[in-house]
């Protein structure tokens, strides 16, 4: 099974990516988790726009290529980052989406105490337009993220690693429950 990992933020040594990095390590033997990494070329959304622009079409043959998708997102003002808002609106656009009914996990993490609530609460949200179904167990809310990894990004923390292996067991059997 082939998951897509989108993570919103775009630092490279962003806590958050190194949080989509522990799940593809911890996911089942059967499951990969392959990486879009081109959220920062994609325009603004323009509905005057013909057409897609290539990052935006890369985008959606990801999503039609993947079973499953896994976003990671960090909380910017209590909300979604806005490249990640920006690039799940041309995703959804134009009907039918690659997003329509494409099962999708959410984990997020931040140095405070919120570990990316209300962010996650908002993707939640923003989904419901592509009737994407979201796992809701395990939770992936990691606070203090700073003490879970160390400086290279490797997850430390063995009860945040066994957290995330419970997600990627659930993450691929929502999936598979949610395959057409």
């Amino acid at each position: 099974m082939t998951l897509l990992g989108i993570c919103g933020s775009l630092r490279k040594k962003s806590l958050n990516r190194a949080l989509l990095r522990a799940v593809a390590e911890t996911l089942p033997a059967d499951a990969a988790l392959v990486m879009f990494e081109r959220l920062g070329e994609i325009p603004p959304f323009n509905s005057d726009v013909e057409g897609d622009p290539e990052p935006v079409a890369a985008l959606k043959e990801a999503l039609r290529a993947a079973e499953g998708v896994v976003i990671a997102t960090p909380e910017y003002n209590y909300s979604v980052p806005g490249v990640l808002k920006n690039a799940l609106d041309w995703a959804s656009r134009p009907q039918p989406s690659p997003l329509r009914g494409k099962p999708v996990g959410i984990v997020g993490c931040s140095v405070g105490m919120s570990g990316s609530m209300r962010a996650q609460y908002h993707l939640r949200q923003i989904l419901v337009y592509s009737d994407s179904p979201t796992l809701n167990q395990p939770e992936i809310l990691i606070p203090r993220a700073q003490e879970r990894f160390d400086q290279d990004g490797r997850m430390t923390d063995e009860s945040t690693r066994d957290l995330m292996r419970k997600f990627g067991a659930a993450m691929v059997a929502h999936a598979q429950r949610h395959a057409a």
